[in-house]
């Protein structure tokens, strides 16, 4: 007789309480999202630096990064999208589970992603963070040229261009990238994170 895909979950004595105990800061997920150009990655990248200077433990998960590695059989279809979000928001969890400081930067356009993303999640462990960037100046932007090919018709399902982004409804923290530079806005999130508690046991 065989077992029908029957599987079991084995309950671990080591929690995430003793993982973040040692590290000494509470573990959590950061997940930025924002338009193409928005400025998540630059964000992101200094916001680890410094926490990485504060001897915190941590890990980035960049969307561009990981469309070449774990997600590099995925389009840029909404299904496509959607498996995008759940395999990392899965990863994510694994991370914070660990007791790290996980930062997640991707634009996960739609707002059902980003709820999937926080249900997995314990209370305050996942803070969503909306770099409110508008559209032209992400254009302005435009380093890597992708808003140029989905003007052209060159590029497909491009987001803000033939592609939605749902604006998030209640993020954690809304940052003005237009009114303050990456620097400023990597340590507004580091000064919420010091109000909530995270960075210090």
């Amino acid at each position: 007789m065989h077992l029908k895909n029957e599987t079991f979950i084995y309950k671990m004595k080591v929690k995430r309480a003793n993982r973040s105990f040692i590290k000494k800061h509470r573990s959590c997920i950061i997940w930025l999202t924002g338009l193409s150009g928005a400025g998540k990655s630059t964000v992101a990248d200094l916001l680890e630096q410094k926490l990485n200077k504060q001897n915190k433990h941590t890990f980035l998960l960049d969307g561009d990064n990981l469309r070449h590695t774990l997600n590099q059989d995925l389009g840029f279809s909404d299904d496509d999208r959607n498996e995008n979000i759940r395999r990392i928001g899965h990863v994510g969890k694994l991370m914070v589970d660990a007791g790290l400081i996980v930062i997640a930067s991707f634009i996960s356009p739609f707002e059902k992603q980003r709820e999937f993303t926080r249900n997995l999640f314990e209370k305050n462990e996942y803070i969503e963070v909306f770099l409110n960037t508008p559209l032209e100046v992400c254009e302005k932007r435009d380093t890597k040229g992708l808003y140029k090919k989905a003007r052209s018709g060159q590029l497909k399902d491009f987001t803000g261009i033939d592609s939605a982004y749902e604006i998030p409804k209640n993020p954690e923290i809304t940052l003005d990238s237009e009114k303050y530079t990456a620097d400023e806005l990597s340590d507004k999130i580091i000064n919420y994170l010091s109000e909530k508690k995270i960075l210090k046991l």
